[in-house]
C-alpha cells in the first residue's frame, strides 16, 4: 500500500511549497485569532513560571505543567527586559504562589504584558508546525500523497487545534511529544539501530520536559514491545530478552540526562541568590503521603536525590490535584469526574466533517478486511504505535478524574487525522472512485467549520451539540470559556453601553485577565481567580449583568449544584447582615464599633458566604433566562430591571422560584 517516493525534483519543491503554506496557514489563523483575545486562566501562570526559570533559575513556581514549554514561553518576557515583582518581603514569592505572583508580574511592575505574551504565543504557534508536519510524513508513508494532503489539510483546519497552537500553554507540546515519541520508539523496534534508539530515547526525554502527561509513554512502550515480539520469527523472539531491557535502561538514562539539563543541572528549586522563599506552593508533607506508593516512590528519588527537585514536585502535585477536582458536565456537577465526559466532549467538539469521516472510514476499512483477511495482521502492524497510543490514552482518560477540558484528549486527534489519510489511498482499489471527491469533501467541511468560529475557536461546538450558542450548556473551563474574550467584552461595551445612557456594569469573570487593563470598568462579583485581593461590599441593582459561562454554571464555587433549602435558609439569615456588611466596608467607625463582636477575619469570612450564596442565586435566575448577548460565546451578557435583580436575589423563595419559571417561558 505504500508508494513510491517522487523522483523528479519538481514535485518534490511543489510538495514543500504546498505544505509549506498549509502551516504557515495555520499559524496565521491560530496567531491573529489569539491577537484578538486576553490572558487565558493558565497562560499567566506558563509565562510567569518560564521568566523565573529563565532570569533566576528558580523552579517553584507552577513547576507542575512542563519545564520545557514553559522555558520557551518566558523567553520572550526575558529577553525584552521585563522587570520581576519585588521578591523581598513578598509572601506570596514565599509561598510559590504562582497566580497572585503572576498578577504581580503582569500588571503591577509598570510593564506592559501584552507584548510579552503576544511573543510567548507566536513562538507556540510556530513550534505547532512540527506536529503538521509529522502527521504530512506519517500519513505520506502509510498512504502516499494524497493521504498525506487530507491528513494534513484536517490538522491545519482543526478549529480545536487552532484554539490550543495559539495559547503560551503546555497541549501543544504534549501532542507533538506523545505522537513523536511513541512512532520513534516503534521505528526503533521495527530496526533496532544506534541511531534509531538515539533518535526515539532524545524524544522520550523532552515528551518527559514537555508534560507529565509523558508517563503514558511507560505503557505505550511495553505494549509495543509485545507487540513487535509477537511479530517475529520464533526463533528471533530470544534477543529481546535482552535487547528490550537495555534499549529501556538507554531510554532512562537519556531522559534523565535531558531532564537534568532543563532544571540546569541543580537539584534544589529554590535558586541561589534571590530573596529566600519557604516552601512550593504545598509543602512536600502535605502533598506525598496522598499519593499511594507513587508518594513512595517520589520521596526515594527525593532522598537519593535521583531527579530535580522541581520535577519530583511537579509530578507529585499533578497526582495529587489529579484525584479530585471540581468538573462540569450539561448540567451535572461532580469532584470524581464521570466515564462519560471524554466521549462526550469528542462528540460534541470534533467537526461534523471529521466525524462522518470517522464513520465512513470504519464502514470502508471493514469491507477492506472482510474482502482480504490477509491483510489485517500486516494492516495493523502497520500503524501498531497509533493505536497503541491511541488506545492507552484513552483508558487513562476514561478512567481520570481530571474532567475540566476537552483539550486533555488534543493528542488522539492526530492518531485519527493520520489514519483518516486511508480515504486517500490509491492502493485501495476499491475506493477508487472516490478517492478525491470524499477527501475533498471532508476538507471542505473542516475548513467550513473554521471559517465559521473564527476567532473564537476555543468556543467550537459542532451542530450535533447545538452549536457554540449552546456550549455553555455542556462544557465550560478550558472547553468553552478559558478567560479569553475580555476585549470582546470592551469592545461591546463601548459600542452598546456608553454614553449618558450607559447603565451600571456587573462583571463575573473567570480568567487571569485584569478588566481595567482593558478599559472595563465594573463591577466585581464573585470571581474564581480573585489574586487574594479585598472584594468589598456592593448592592447588585439593574444594569448590565456580565458572566463568564463558567462562572454561571457555578463549577468552581462552593455552593455549586441545586439550590437547597438548606442554603436558602443560610442565605436569608446572611441578607440580613447585609447592612451590617456595607457599613464594615464602606465606614471605618462602624468597622471599629465590629471589631469587639468578630475579628475581621470572621466579618469577612462572613460576607464572602453571603456574597457567594448571593450570586448563586442570581445564576440560577440567569441560567434560566435567555442572554441578551454573548461574547465570544463564552460571556453572556444578561440586561437586568431592577425587578429581575429584587426578584433573582431579594424575594422570598416561592416568589423567586416563580420567577425562574417565568424567566423559562420567555
Amino acid at each position: 500500500m505504500l508508494p513510491h517516493p517522487p523522483t523528479s525534483r519538481h514535485p518534490r519543491w511543489g510538495v514543500i511549497a504546498g505544505v509549506s503554506a498549509l502551516l504557515v496557514l495555520h499559524v496565521v489563523l491560530a496567531v491573529s485569532a489569539v491577537a484578538t483575545k486576553s490572558v487565558t486562566a493558565d497562560e499567566i501562570l506558563h509565562v510567569t513560571g518560564g521568566y523565573f526559570y529563565n532570569k533566576f533559575g528558580d523552579f517553584r513556581i507552577h513547576p507542575e505543567n512542563g519545564v520545557l514549554p514553559q522555558r520557551i514561553e518566558g523567553l520572550w518576557a526575558w529577553l525584552s527586559g521585563a522587570p520581576a515583582p519585588p521578591l523581598a518581603g513578598n509572601p506570596y514569592w514565599r509561598t510559590s504562589d504562582a497566580a497572585v505572583v503572576g498578577y504581580q508580574f503582569f500588571y503591577e511592575t509598570g510593564h506592559d504584558h501584552w507584548p510579552m505574551l503576544l511573543g510567548a504565543r507566536a513562538l507556540l504557534a510556530v513550534f505547532s508546525t512540527a506536529t503538521g508536519l509529522l502527521i504530512f510524513l506519517w500519513s505520506r508513508r502509510l498512504f502516499g500523497p494524497g493521504g498525506s494532503w487530507l491528513s494534513l489539510a484536517l490538522w491545519a483546519l482543526c478549529p480545536n487545534f487552532l484554539a490550543h497552537d495559539g495559547l503560551a500553554t503546555s497541549d501543544s507540546f504534549a501532542v507533538f511529544f506523545l505522537l513523536a515519541a511513541s512512532g520513534a520508539w516503534w521505528r526503533y523496534l521495527r530496526q533496532p539501530t544506534w541511531s534509531r534508539g538515539l533518535l526515539s530515547a532524545l524524544t522520550f526525554g523532552l515528551a518527559a520536559v514537555a508534560k507529565y502527561s509523558a508517563v503514558l509513554l511507560l505503557p505505550i512502550m511495553l505494549l509495543l514491545i509485545a507487540w513487535r515480539v509477537v511479530l517475529e520469527e520464533a526463533g528471533a523472539r530470544r534477543r529481546w530478552w535482552w535487547l528490550a531491557p537495555l534499549s529501556l535502561a538507554g531510554h532512562a538514562l537519556a531522559t534523565g540526562l535531558v531532564i537534568w539539563a532543563c532544571y540546569n543541572f541543580r537539584y534544589s528549586a529554590f535558586a541561589p541568590g534571590i530573596p529566600a522563599a519557604d516552601h512550593f506552593i504545598v509543602p512536600w508533607d502535605r502533598v506525598l503521603p496522598f499519593i499511594g506508593w507513587q508518594g513512595r516512590v517520589v520521596q526515594f528519588f527525593r532522598e537519593w536525590r535521583l531527579l530535580p527537585e522541581a520535577f519530583l514536585y511537579g509530578y507529585a502535585w499533578v497526582i495529587q490535584s489529579a484525584k479530585a477536582r471540581s468538573a462540569f458536565l450539561a448540567g451535572d456537577y461532580s469532584i470524581v469526574g464521570w466515564v462519560s465526559f471524554f466521549p462526550w466532549a469528542f462528540w460534541w467538539k470534533t467537526t461534523t466533517a471529521a466525524l462522518l469521516a470517522l464513520v465512513t472510514g470504519a464502514i470502508l476499512l471493514a469491507r477492506h478486511w472482510l474482502a482480504a483477511t490477509r491483510r489485517i495482521r500486516s494492516d495493523l502492524a502497520s500503524i501498531a504505535p497509533l493505536l497503541v497510543l491511541f488506545a492507552v490514552y484513552w483508558a487513562f482518560s476514561l478512567a481520570s478524574h481530571l474532567n475540566i477540558g476537552h483539550r486533555h484528549i488534543l493528542c488522539t486527534y492526530p492518531v485519527l487525522y493520520i489514519l483518516l489519510g486511508g480515504l486517500a489511498a490509491p492502493a485501495v482499489a476499491w475506493l477508487r472512485r472516490w478517492r478525491v471527491i470524499l477527501p475533498v469533501l471532508v476538507v471542505a467541511g473542516q475548513a467550513a467549520a473554521s471559517v465559521a468560529i473564527y476567532p473564537d475557536y476555543l468556543a467550537f461546538f459542532n451542530r450535533l451539540a447545538g452549536g457554540p450558542t449552546n456550549g455553555w450548556r455542556l462544557l465550560v473551563d478550558s472547553s468553552l470559556d478559558w478567560g479569553q474574550d475580555l476585549p470582546c467584552l470592551a469592545r461591546w461595551l463601548r459600542e452598546h453601553n456608553s454614553g449618558p445612557a450607559a447603565q451600571p456594569v456587573f462583571l463575573s469573570y473567570f480568567g487571569s485577565g485584569k478588566p481595567r487593563y482593558y478599559g472595563i470598568q465594573a463591577t466585581q462579583l464573585p470571581f474564581v481567580n480573585g489574586f487574594k485581593l479585598p472584594h468589598p461590599w456592593y448592592r447588585p441593582e439593574a444594569g448590565l449583568y456580565c458572566v463568564s459561562a463558567t462562572m454561571l454554571q457555578q463549577v468552581y464555587s462552593p455552593v455549586h449544584g441545586e439550590w437547597s433549602l438548606a442554603r436558602e435558609k443560610e442565605y436569608q439569615e446572611l441578607r440580613i447582615l447585609d447592612g451590617i456588611f456595607r457599613g464594615y466596608w464602606q465606614d471605618p467607625a462602624a468597622r471599629s464599633t465590629l471589631r469587639p463582636t468578630a475579628p475581621d477575619e470572621q466579618w469577612q469570612r462572613a460576607w464572602k458566604r453571603y456574597d457567594l450564596l448571593r450570586f448563586a442565586r442570581l445564576c440560577h435566575y440567569l441560567r434560566a433566562r435567555r442572554p441578551d448577548a454573548m461574547i465570544g460565546y463564552s460571556i453572556l451578557i444578561y440586561r437586568l430591571t431592577e425587578a429581575e435583580v429584587d426578584a433573582a436575589i431579594d424575594r422570598p423563595y416561592s416568589e423567586w422560584l416563580q420567577a425562574i419559571e417565568r424567566a423559562h417561558e420567555f
